[in-house]
């Protein structure tokens, strides 16, 4: 069932637009798109590991700008645009507790939940719906998502070869594994 969509991604890593694809997909996932980016990012950087960095560079900076975006969201269009997105993930009671938790701890919490499966679109709302400071909350979030996408680019730079082929024989585990994180992280969000 996913080896055509790992495929179409492998394709996908070695065509000029690879880049511009990777990073309009980071930018809607730290906004509004309810699909993690490491769903491109890891087979892009399993097919072409000798761009693992630029990659991640890539993602970092996809992830920041659309962590603007959440963030002008929140503080701009929380009833119009954000409750809709807040409520997709029934993370209501989520979004006002971070508000609560910005206020109280600041740049901890971005620098905690960006490196977590909870999605980070809803940090980025909620940072805007509590006006958290734009200058810290990018500043956190570069080295959170950064640490984040380096890592992954990192770790498969090393290893790729034999991920690479665990994958290649296991992906419906695989995927089914990453599933469950996602899941994992919505829940998060929603007992917070």
């Amino acid at each position: 069932m996913f080896q055509p969509l790992y495929r179409r991604t492998l394709a996908l890593a070695a065509s000029p637009h690879a880049g511009w694809w990777l990073f309009a997909v980071a930018f809607a996932e730290a906004s509004f798109f309810p699909i993690p980016v490491d769903l491109m990012l890891i087979p892009m950087v399993l097919a072409a590991r000798e761009r693992a960095f630029v990659l991640a560079a890539i993602c970092t900076a996809g992830s920041v700008m659309g962590a603007m975006l959440g963030w002008v969201i929140g503080a701009v269009l929380l009833q119009h645009v954000a409750m809709p997105i807040v409520h997709f993930y029934h993370a209501e009671h989520s979004l006002a507790a971070l508000q609560e938790k910005f206020r109280q701890y600041g740049v901890a919490i971005i620098l905690l939940k960006g490196l977590t499966p909870i999605p980070f679109k809803i940090v980025t709302i909620a940072a805007g719906a509590a006006h958290f400071a734009i200058l810290p909350f990018l500043a956190a979030s570069l080295v959170t998502r950064g640490a984040r996408f380096f890592l992954v680019a990192t770790l498969l730079w090393f290893y790729g070869a034999p991920i690479k082929d665990f994958i290649e024989r296991r992906l419906t585990l695989v995927m089914t594994g990453f599933l469950f994180l996602v899941i994992a992280g919505i829940l998060a969000v929603t007992l917070l």
